[in-house]
């Protein structure tokens, strides 16, 4: 019986340690994906980035390999700070992709995501915590670096971007629903929290978080 009891004591500390890391793990995976797209010549353009209010990043999402499937993933959001979100970068916020697509997958991929939102509507629709592309905000596969200077589409919400092997290029997401994760920002922020206390309350940034920050805070200090 106290070997029983033992064993129920360790796994009870391991759990939220266990989940603690993911939620790590997902902001250092996020932030590498990140770099790799901003800083690569036909990645994600910096006119573009300098334009957006938010951007979510999505690391390594996969396809479900048979029968009725879909493509989920856990990402992070990061929005500008200020009313009138044109400030630094604020603290990031746990959230998840589910596309919801039927058919028949046949085999399976691993793909990065990463989406600007480029107007206050698509802001406001993404920080309401429940978002689906098509329905709630607009969504266009996003231009790459060469067509960049040249968007300005004010009907546009938000740009998609993906990376699968190594290629880069506009994505389209259809009507994929998005949506704030609140367990794993509750592990992240020690108690419970929605997406838009985390960046009208000026959450503090946690430690794990903060090279995402501060990547962004380097490549677009402040939107144009």
């Amino acid at each position: 019986m106290k070997k029983f009891l033992l064993a129920v004591l360790c796994l009870t500390v391991a759990l939220p340690a266990f989940a603690q890391s993911k939620v790590d793990k997902r902001l250092s995976e996020s932030t590498a994906v990140l770099t790799t797209l901003l800083t690569k010549p036909d990645g994600i353009s910096k006119t573009l980035l300098d334009k957006a209010e938010c951007v979510l990043i999505y690391p390594a999402v996969r396809k479900v390999a048979v029968g009725i499937g879909g493509t989920y993933g856990r990402g992070v959001l990061i929005c500008r700070s200020g009313k009138e979100m044109n400030g630094e970068w604020g603290s990031p916020i746990m959230y998840t992709l589910d596309t919801g697509s039927l058919g028949v997958q046949l085999g399976s991929t691993s793909t990065d995501y990463v989406m600007l939102v480029m107007t206050q509507r698509g802001a406001d629709k993404v920080l309401s915590g429940k978002l689906k592309l098509g329905a709630d905000a607009s969504a266009a596969a996003g231009p790459n670096a060469a067509q960049a200077n040249g968007f300005n589409d004010p009907n546009i919400d938000i740009l998609t971007y993906s990376q699968a092997k190594g290629l880069f290029a506009g994505a389209s997401l259809g009507s994929a629903a998005m949506g704030a994760d609140d367990d794993a920002n509750e592990k992240l922020y020690g108690k419970p929290i929605d997406a838009m206390e985390i960046v009208r309350g000026n959450a503090p940034v946690p430690a794990t978080g903060k090279p995402l920050v501060d990547l962004l805070d380097k490549q677009s200090p402040k939107r144009m």
